[in-house]
């Protein structure tokens, strides 16, 4: 299924390598704070990547939390994980009359058998949630995303807290 990095488009290698700098730098400043692209200033308060730890719904809560674990993730190869889950985040947030194209977009970029980023999800939950893409509702994705969110808690999540960008992280919030 890995393609190789040739296969990515630009401007995801390019993202990737944003977010490595900006968390490079996140971690080489003794105050914790960085400047995004945008220029607004960000900062970890103390204990918040200890927060992180309790449970994955808080990391997914913290505005940085959530950009480290991506940026994870894509270095993980898995970034279309939480991509699928914020899109369906922002689907339930979505008009009525704007429902049916955005899940066509939805369904066609993460679910679709030629799906750029699939997500991996099994045969029952495909068919049902094509089966929900005739009449799209606003709960038309819940058992995707509740399978890919119960994926990255189990799986990915683990791993992002053991990961050395983590641990580093956690270690001078400790230290100060």
């Amino acid at each position: 299924m890995c393609r190789g990095l040739e296969a990515l488009p630009i401007t995801c290698l390019e993202r990737a390598k944003e977010l490595k700098a900006l968390f490079g730098n996140l971690l080489q400043k003794s105050d914790h704070s960085f400047t995004s692209k945008k220029s607004d200033k960000l900062r970890l308060n103390d204990d918040e990547p200890l927060k992180w730890k309790e449970s994955f719904e808080k990391l997914l809560s913290s505005q940085n939390g959530l950009c480290l674990f991506r940026a994870f993730l894509v270095s993980e190869f898995s970034e279309e994980n939480i991509a699928f889950y914020l899109a369906c985040e922002d689907y339930r947030a979505t008009k009525p009359s704007k429902l049916a194209p955005k899940a066509k977009k939805i369904y066609d970029e993460f679910i679709g058998s030629d799906a750029p980023r699939e997500v991996n999800l099994d045969h029952v939950t495909k068919a049902i949630t094509k089966e929900n893409m005739e009449h799209p509702g606003q709960s038309c994705f819940d058992l995707a995303q509740a399978k890919i969110y119960a994926l990255m808690e189990k799986d990915c999540y683990p791993r992002f807290l053991k990961s050395s960008t983590y641990l580093e992280l956690s270690r001078k919030n400790k230290t100060g």
